[in-house]
């Protein structure tokens, strides 16, 4: 074993004095690199600034975990290969502008490759491949863990007296410190070093820190028990009730079951530690770690049935595609888990959970790393798999989500969009330029399900259809239209040729304009409300309003609105 690998086994780390110096100064300079690239005079972030901005922060960072007295070659190649895969993560994401719609998830790819990558490079995974040591590996990813959440506390605490310390000497008209802290360089390299500085001593300390480790690991090692025993009664109550149960107490099942999945998969390797002996003996938590390893799978099944059933319902996006990838992670390591203590019969189940553990990790993070690269594009998968459940009657036209291809899916779906504009189906293509025409995104969130009532609750008091048609765009935009009946009122023209309509529901008038030159628009922005002064003042005058009630335009030295006599809102003229 060479020289460089053992000084990053576990229990060997020499204190090195010079580390937490030597920290703080590489990070205070990163800091500082990445405040003039990112922000030169106020220069925007182009994907250039952008690139190097990432390899500023993560290499450093990497090499700050990784350097050694006796060990700074190869965490000098880490820490570039770092460097280059997150300011190539980076450029892409920056880039791509609206062509794509997931960046956010390349991000989280390559995070989550480089987070999987650092215990598995300090733990020499590089030189031993598949003899790597589990307890190696299992170290570093606790004391990265640690140290990394104690620089950060430290950071902060360190920002918090410096600005105590800021507002005490502009006490005495003293604005030196207050004048650093305004300053953008000041502030990267400050934080720089002293996470840098942190860093360095909490490393010199992993002997410490591996001792905490075990008490950390006892204290989960506890908590596993109470969790062991609601798995099993919520397992069971699933069971005995069914799955419908658990739909209909949630929206979202999904990252519920994931997060439980996780929580379960932190505890089972605080219970089985590093190898047999440093195992407790205590049989409640061995078999609080046995039933939360055998409760891994069925959650993550539960997870992917409910993935599973919300696909078959609204089809494909890039956000589904996504949650299928972590849904099949997590699936692979409920099916290693809840493999391990069936084979043999339960003998050196926990053995067998260590190595499915190196396995998986390094699974997972060349898979995340794949993900991370432009081989696949999810807009575009999804983008078909929407057309072809329009196109085969799986979905109907007034259900279909147009809005997504406009938004969601970059611009496969706006391509897809484009197709549905020249279809022969003259309802598709209608409401797909209507789309096309949207200046920002609908709110999301809002399911508007009951949009055919909505546009059932309109009274017209004009003949014009084309107007009309204009009106019923809006509703069909704004969610919050004609919930209940409502009345359309023609006022005119305005000084720029636009017809004025009222829409008139619950005493309250809300003022629209439109150019009925435009083609319709079913977006929030498809028609010019009024400002927003005159409508608080509207809603002054409210009177009580039914389906039956007549409202009208009445002369009263100029015109406003009348609802069964009384009169509405303000004056428009």
């Amino acid at each position: 074993m060479s020289e460089g690998e053992t000084d990053q086994a576990p229990g060997t780390q020499a204190d090195w004095p010079l580390r937490p110096w030597m920290l703080a100064a590489l990070l205070a300079l990163a800091g500082l690199a990445v405040h003039f690239v990112t922000d030169p005079a106020g220069a925007d972030l182009v994907p250039r600034r952008a690139a190097l901005a990432a390899a500023l922060v993560f290499g450093p960072l990497a090499f700050a975990f990784t350097l050694d007295r006796a060990r700074w070659k190869e965490p000098l190649v880490f820490a570039g290969v770092v460097a280059l895969v997150m300011a190539g993560i980076a450029w892409r994401a920056s880039s791509a502008g609206e062509r794509h719609a997931d960046q956010a998830f390349w991000v989280a790819a390559g995070l989550v490759a480089i987070t999987l990558a650092l215990p598995l490079f300090q733990a020499g995974f590089h030189r031993l491949r598949w003899r790597t040591a589990y307890d190696r590996t299992h170290f570093h990813v606790w004391t990265d863990a640690i140290s990394g959440a104690g620089a950060l506390v430290f950071t902060g605490v360190s920002w918090l007296l410096l600005v105590l310390l800021a507002a005490l000497f502009s006490a005495i008209d003293i604005d030196l410190v207050e004048d650093l802290i305004d300053e953008g360089w000041f502030g990267w390299s400050f934080s720089g070093a002293a996470f840098g500085a942190a860093l360095g001593v909490l490393r010199n300390q992993l002997k410490i820190i591996g001792t905490l480790q075990s008490v950390v690991m006892l204290v989960f090692s506890i908590i596993a028990v109470p969790l062991a025993v609601a798995l099993a009664i919520f397992l069971l109550a699933v069971l005995a009730s069914g799955i419908s149960v658990l739909w209909n107490a949630t929206e979202s099942p999904t990252p519920l079951l994931l997060s439980v999945a996780v929580a379960g998969f932190v505890l089972v390797n605080a219970v089985i530690r590093n190898a047999d002996h440093e195992v407790s003996g205590n049989r409640a938590l061995r078999w609080a770690a046995l039933v939360l390893a055998l409760a891994i799978f069925p959650l993550a099944l539960l997870a992917a049935i409910s993935t599973g059933t919300r696909i078959a319902e609204y089809g494909l996006s890039p956000e589904r595609l996504w949650g299928i990838v972590a849904v099949a992670v997590a699936v692979a390591y409920g099916v290693a888990y809840f493999v391990a203590p069936i084979r043999g019969r339960m003998a050196g189940w926990m053995d067998r959970v260590r190595c499915a553990n190196m396995h998986l990790a390094v699974a997972t993070c060349v898979l995340a790393f794949v993900l991370a690269l432009p081989l696949f594009d999810f807009g575009a998968i999804s983008a078909r798999n929407q057309l072809a459940r329009l196109e085969s009657g799986k979905v109907a036209v007034d259900e279909f989500d147009f809005d997504a291809l406009r938004w969601d899916f970059g611009d496969a779906g706006r391509n897809a969009l484009a197709k549905l504009a020249r279809s022969d189906d003259p309802e598709v293509a209608k409401i797909a330029r209507a789309t096309q025409s949207q200046e920002a995104r609908p709110y999301r969130g809002f399911e508007d399900n009951n949009r055919d009532e909505r546009l059932a609750n309109i009274r017209f008091e004009f003949a014009d259809e084309a107007l009309r048609e204009h009106v019923r765009g809006s509703v069909r935009g704004n969610g919050w239209y004609c919930d209940s009946p409502c009345v359309a009122l023609d006022l005119g023209t305005d000084g720029e040729d636009r017809r004025k309509v009222a829409i008139v529901e619950n005493g309250n008038v809300q003022k629209l304009s439109f150019d009925l030159g435009k083609a319709v628009d079913d977006s929030p922005t498809g028609a010019v409300a009024q400002d927003e002064e005159a409508a608080i003042k509207d809603m002054e005058n409210t009177p009580d309003q039914t389906a039956q009630s007549k409202v009208e335009i009445r002369e009263w030295t100029g015109r406003r609105i009348y609802i069964d006599g009384k009169p509405a809102g303000q004056p428009f003229e």
